[in-house]
């Protein structure tokens, strides 16, 4: 599975830009690598792993802005197209996760 995390969030006082360091800072300390401005992606083992860090950035949700939460599966995140400029590219390959009993 791969959580999304997309948002928008105000910048225009010193407060808000405060907010929006601590809400980037706080998701990328949980897992979460840049895909591009203001996207945020991490691949969950598990649909149960991934409604777990959810929950997480649902608990740090900034005072102010709009942030999108949505999570897709590994097929779906294969199909991507990317492209930088008119050159496409491929996706990066999920990290591997090692689990221990």
């Amino acid at each position: 599975m791969w959580v999304l995390v997309f948002y928008d969030l105000p910048t225009e006082t010193m407060k808000e830009c405060k907010a929006a360091a601590k809400f980037r800072k706080n998701i990328m300390a949980d897992g979460f690598t840049m895909f591009q401005f203001s996207i945020y992606v991490r691949h969950c083992a598990s649909m149960d792993n991934a409604q777990i860090h959810i929950k997480r950035v649902k608990s740090l949700l900034p005072e102010n802005g709009n942030v999108g939460i949505l999570c897709i599966t590994d097929k779906q995140f294969s199909d991507i197209q990317l492209f930088y400029c008119k050159k496409e590219q491929k996706p990066n390959a999920p990290y591997q996760q090692l689990e221990l009993f």
